[in-house]
């Protein structure tokens, strides 16, 4: 791996780790430029015709038809706590459920952590990420998880999740999973919104963002009817370079959060750790898995495992 991140595979030899509907821009280029080429000819006919069709539409059915999504842009400011229009109308909303601490780790800290992160081995996601995980193996769809090989968290988070805990909201703060994840805007690295499991993990998400700034995209596919927004409403949240992120409340459950690809600017690495949810607490049904899972985590002996759940 270069000193940058990107390894000797990304010529676009190797194949990408994408299913489904993810993308990248490795896949973008194996898969995209053959199959537009292939059906060039095919193509220039379709276009032919819709134009043909279009001409013999009226304009009213026209409009219908062509009407963009429509999305409303906020701008999330961390003291006022509130999201503010992004365009010229002075509208603005309460945006509970994100905690943002800039300068969480020093410059030496980082560069300790990225040289630490690059002598392990960075495993292929999807949608153009790289990943090392420490955790248990998790089966969300049949709710099983398994010790696999977590050793715990890694020895140099000891001293980040102490630090955390010495903020009020997370005081009683105890992670079972790190998932370290590497985008690069040569991979076209990205991901896409989603709300995080909350049957094992709990409340609280806890994200440090390394090397660049970046954005984060809250997103509500709904809108806000009650505010007069009936479309879909986006909150970005910028994230500086060394600082540290959480979600909670309705932003960790209501809203989806992702990272788009445009907001990748440069190398970005970032480190989630996430806790455990009520079931596997003290009093709830899977306590006894909880606690084990508790022991090996908060023993900062891990190294990454192969298979994860991120």
């Amino acid at each position: 791996m270069t000193q940058d991140g990107i390894s000797a595979t990304d010529s676009g030899v190797a194949f990408c780790a994408c299913k489904g509907i993810r993308r990248c821009l490795k896949c973008d280029v194996l898969m995209g430029k053959d199959v537009l080429e292939a059906n060039e000819p095919k193509k220039r006919q379709h276009q032919a015709r819709y134009v043909a069709l279009i001409q013999s539409i009226p304009k009213v059915i026209i409009v219908l038809f062509s009407s963009h999504k429509i999305v409303h842009h906020f701008l999330y400011d961390p003291e006022t706590r509130l999201a503010n229009r992004k365009d010229a109308e002075a509208t603005s909303f309460p945006f509970p459920g994100v905690f943002l601490r800039e300068s969480f780790i020093s410059e030496e800290e980082e560069e300790k952590l990225i040289c630490t992160m690059d002598q392990n081995v960075w495993n292929e996601s999807q949608s153009g990420r790289r990943k090392q995980d420490f955790g248990p193996k998790v089966n969300f769809k049949k709710r099983k998880v398994r010790f696999g090989g977590f050793s715990g968290l890694p020895a140099l988070s000891q001293r980040l999740v102490l630090r955390m805990q010495q903020e009020p909201s997370l005081a009683d703060f105890q992670p079972v999973e790190q998932c370290n994840l590497d985008y690069h805007p040569q991979r076209g690295s990205a991901i896409d919104p989603h709300l995080d499991d909350s049957w094992l993990w709990g409340e609280r998400l806890v994200t440090i963002n390394m090397l660049s700034d970046t954005t984060l995209t809250m997103s509500l596919e709904q809108g806000l009817p009650e505010l007069g927004l009936a479309e879909e409403v986006q909150v970005a949240v910028c994230l500086p370079r060394r600082s540290l992120v959480m979600l909670h409340g309705e932003a960790r459950h209501r809203w989806k959060h992702a990272i788009r690809r445009d907001d990748v600017r440069g190398r970005r690495v970032c480190s989630t750790y996430r806790e455990l949810s009520a079931e596997f607490l003290p009093g709830g049904q899977q306590a006894e898995l909880g606690a084990q899972l508790m022991n090996i985590s908060l023993s900062f002996a891990g190294t990454p495992i192969e298979k994860t759940s991120c």
